[in-house]
């Protein structure tokens, strides 16, 4: 199978391109950062050119497309403005289910946890009230619109919290945590914010399984298999990587500064589960990220 991936050099791109490189006939295409994508068959792409899009397609006749690529943090969002926002994260996306309707391949998109509100309660099936509350989460339900609007042969991901270490160009903030605590640094956690977190390890390898089977005209959630805080995440991590939990610092998102903010918007993933693909359990998923990445990583 030939398969392109947009956002190659983001933080689950980079796992991705590892991870697909191994099983299909990969394009993986970057903006801004190469990341690790100079490793692979890889194109410069910025994904709102549609020509050059169309162009790629039609050179490299992908059978699937991985689209990752977006401004896909709501505080750069909310610097990049909405008129900007749309045209890269909607628009773009739009374009792209075209292209993959002209040339026959199937669609991946990841959308986000976001879509959802945070006030629903807890363990949230894909039937609860979709009600975002930053302008990134409207693209990006806006874009799951655009999809189905224009075909049927896609699988919409409603993205859960990643976590991971970065392997060359950019850092997140689990990356950053678990430098600051390599260090003996302090770092502030929330213990009133949940998620259902997954690793970028492991879901790279869910996606490789995914792309294997024969299912489209999907809108899943996909996350881990665990509820917990941004706290617990880091105790989890203090455990494994055997890091001081005395670092962490306990406070509540309530005393954040960031716009937005969600309390919980953990998962039901059962539906995703039904494809006989399960995920790791957060402890296992977090002992193998480490070990891979330091494998990898200059640190």
């Amino acid at each position: 199978m030939k398969v392109l991936v947009t956002g190659g050099s983001g933080i689950l791109g980079q796992y991705l391109n590892i991870e697909l490189s191994k099983n299909f006939e990969m394009l993986t295409t970057y903006n801004n950062n190469v990341g690790n994508c100079e490793d692979f068959y890889s194109k410069e792409l910025d994904i709102t050119n549609t020509e050059r899009l169309e162009e790629i397609f039609a050179d490299f006749q992908p059978e699937c497309v991985l689209h990752l690529a977006a401004i896909s943090r709501p505080a750069d969002c909310e610097v990049a403005g909405r008129e900007r926002v749309m045209e890269v994260n909607v628009e773009a996306t739009k374009n792209i289910a075209r292209l993959c309707h002209k040339f026959g391949a199937k669609l991946i998109f990841t959308s986000t946890e976001l879509v959802y509100d945070g006030e629903q309660g807890f363990y949230l099936a894909e039937h609860s009230k979709l009600n975002p509350v930053s302008l990134y989460a409207e693209s990006k339900l806006m874009a799951e619109q655009k999809i189905k609007e224009t075909f049927d042969n896609y699988i919409i991901l409603r993205t859960s919290l990643l976590f991971g270490i970065v392997f060359s160009t950019g850092q997140s903030s689990f990356d950053r945590m678990y430098r600051d605590l390599r260090i003996n640094k302090s770092v502030e956690l929330f213990f009133n914010q949940y998620r259902t977190p997954l690793s970028t390890l492991d879901a790279s390898r869910l996606l490789v399984e995914l792309l294997k089977k024969d299912i489209a005209t999907e809108t899943v959630n996909f996350g881990g298999p665990e509820r917990v805080s941004r706290l617990e995440l880091g105790k989890v991590l203090c455990e494994v990587a055997n890091l001081d939990k005395e670092l962490l610092v306990r406070t509540s998102m309530y005393n954040s500064e960031t716009a937005n903010a969600v309390r919980d918007v953990s998962f039901n993933t059962e539906r995703f589960q039904r494809f006989g693909i399960k995920q790791k359990g957060l402890n296992t998923a977090m002992r193998e990220l480490i070990t891979f990445a330091e494998n990898i990583t200059l640190m």
